[in-house]
């Protein structure tokens, strides 16, 4: 009988390619999503409804799964009981940490290196629940479950299918502004500053020969690319990919594009505790419990331009206040 794995939020930037993969594998995959999604695959089931809610999840997990991965994203306060929860109704489950919680090292990064959490001297980014925070609090429910058949993985910045990311942008800003002739604005504290991006089908490899591997229960692992590359190397990426526009400004003009208000502090977090830090991995840990070589990842360059030329034209990206502000930034500037 084949084994069976629940994905948890499963049709996001890694879902989308970690399942197919596991179809390949021989298991059978149920994916819950919001949203109401047909599969053809066999072996492969949408399950549509909310997974935050334990009163639709809980019928779900009765179906006995030998794996789970949880996608979704949890504040400080929910984890503790949705963990207890998932760890009782299978014999693994995948939680999906960031490679956000470690803080800055000269060195390459390992498993080892230390964590915001514990070692950052902003004791009000200590004391927050920003995203590098309530990750890392996760990881510490799961180490003091008792409990070993869980597995923390880790993913550097992940590009995919619609998702694209240029320091702390995301795709609704950087492929918009690209599409619509626009000049992107750029922190120029990060033009050499060493960033990771890996590929979400290189990411799914790498989660998915983690599925009831015995290596890795009990243990946490970094999913990345050994590549690592300035981010003004990547803004030339997508300059000759999609002929991207771009401007490197001063940190202070750029985060009053992302916050005109100044209030909301996690943008400029995620800048200084993640993009400015020097994010070169060491991924050795993972390689050897998956037995994937590093020559087998797809280039940074090669994954943008395989993604992006496959990006339908007719995206609707939404609106987004940050583009207003970046046109706004140029009117202004060029009175």
């Amino acid at each position: 009988m084949s084994k069976k794995v629940l994905l948890m939020g499963g049709t996001g930037a890694m879902g989308v390619y970690v399942a197919p993969r596991l179809i390949e594998m021989g298991y059978e995959v149920d994916v819950l999503s919001l949203d109401s999604v047909k599969s053809n695959v066999p072996g492969l089931r949408y399950l549509q409804g909310d997974a935050m809610q334990d009163d639709f999840l809980r019928p779900i997990l009765a179906n006995g799964y030998d794996a789970i991965i949880d996608f979704l994203i949890y504040h400080t306060a929910r984890f503790p009981s949705r963990a207890e929860l998932l760890l009782d109704s299978t014999d693994q489950m995948i939680y999906l940490s960031s490679y956000r919680v470690y803080a800055d090292s000269t060195a390459p990064i390992t498993e080892h290196s230390g964590r915001l959490l514990d070692v950052s001297p902003d004791e009000a980014l200590r004391a927050s629940d920003d995203y590098c925070i309530f990750k890392a609090r996760g990881e510490d429910v799961l180490r003091a479950s008792g409990k070993k058949n869980w597995t923390i993985v880790r993913p550097a910045v992940t590009f995919s299918k619609r998702r694209f990311q240029l320091v702390t942008l995301e795709a609704n800003v950087v492929i918009e502004r690209a599409r619509s002739g626009k000049t992107v604005l750029l922190p120029e504290t990060a033009r050499t500053v060493e960033g990771t991006m890996t590929w979400a089908g290189d990411v799914a490899r790498l989660m998915s020969r983690l599925v009831l591997n015995p290596r890795a229960m009990g243990e946490t692992f970094t999913l990345s690319t050994a590549e690592h590359n300035p981010w003004g190397t990547i803004a030339e990426y997508y300059r000759d990919l999609i002929g991207l526009k771009y401007e490197w400004v001063d940190q202070e003009d750029f985060l009053r594009c992302i916050d005109p208000t100044g209030t909301n502090p996690a943008p400029r977090w995620q800048l200084e505790y993640d993009r400015l830090f020097r994010r070169v991995m060491d991924n050795r840990k993972v390689l050897e419990a998956t037995g994937v070589k590093q020559e087998e990842f797809t280039s940074v360059y090669e994954g943008l331009r395989r993604e992006l030329s496959a990006l339908p034209r007719d995206v609707d990206w939404g609106e987004t206040p940050i583009n207003r502000n970046m046109d706004e930034y140029l009117r202004t500037r060029s009175k």
